[in-house]
């Protein structure tokens, strides 16, 4: 697992390992760009809901070290910047730092050439440049305490959701918010050991906060 990975604006993925790692040892004894490797991620839904992982994706490409000191300090910067927990303050001066032999960190940079996506939109396979031209959904830094926070003290409202869904038979339907972003709410309805989602979209893409409290409103409103 990286401490920590970021996107570049070429689309390529800059992962910070420990040096001690498989991954940093196979890519320093790696001859130019010949280590292939493959990064997968899954995305787990921040609430208690069955099937809790919402997707998983997979980005496959070429391995190689972040050499050259000026790059390499460029880059742990956008990390700790990123990323400012503990284990990241003072990485620049780290990333040299022998540890049995080896850096205590390293940076190594996936050229991505293939991507697939299985998520709650469905599977398919995504074009690098997408990944490269793609801008972070603003909601993604909210997502998590939002749902936490309509799952424990909301229930009554994210029921009266069940009103939205039409013709559909709602009679002992429990909803639990599922998945958030610009533009809208995914919900998901329990019913015993079934369970089906909903997506409720908002007017208008939102872009803050202030915008996602009158979109929620305008939703729970009806």
């Amino acid at each position: 697992m990286p401490a920590a990975r970021t996107v570049t604006p070429d689309g390529d993925v800059i992962l910070l390992v420990s040096g001690e790692s498989a991954a940093a040892r196979a890519a320093a004894h790696a001859q130019d760009d010949d280590l292939t490797a493959v990064i997968e991620i899954t995305d787990v839904a921040p609430v208690s809901v069955p099937h809790r992982i919402r997707g998983r994706a997979w980005l496959a490409g070429w391995l190689t070290p972040v050499r050259g000191a000026d790059e390499r300090a460029a880059c742990a910067a956008l990390l700790a910047e990123r990323h400012p927990v503990g284990e990241l303050l003072g990485l620049t001066e780290s990333l040299d730092a022998p540890s049995a032999g080896r850096p205590a960190w390293m940076l190594l940079r996936l050229e991505v050439g293939e991507i697939s996506v299985d998520d709650l939109w469905g599977a398919q396979h995504v074009d690098p440049d997408l990944l490269a031209a793609a801008e972070p959904d603003p909601m993604v830094a909210h997502e998590t305490e939002l749902l936490q926070h309509l799952a424990s003290s909301h229930g009554d409202r994210m029921g009266d959701l069940c009103g939205l869904l039409g013709a559909r038979d709602t009679a002992d339907l429990t909803a639990i918010p599922l998945a958030l972003d610009r533009l809208g709410l995914r919900v998901r309805f329990i019913r015993g050991a079934t369970a089906f989602d909903a997506r409720f979209d908002f007017p208008e893409p939102v872009t803050d906060v202030c915008g996602l409290r009158r979109a929620m409103s305008t939703l729970f409103a009806g």
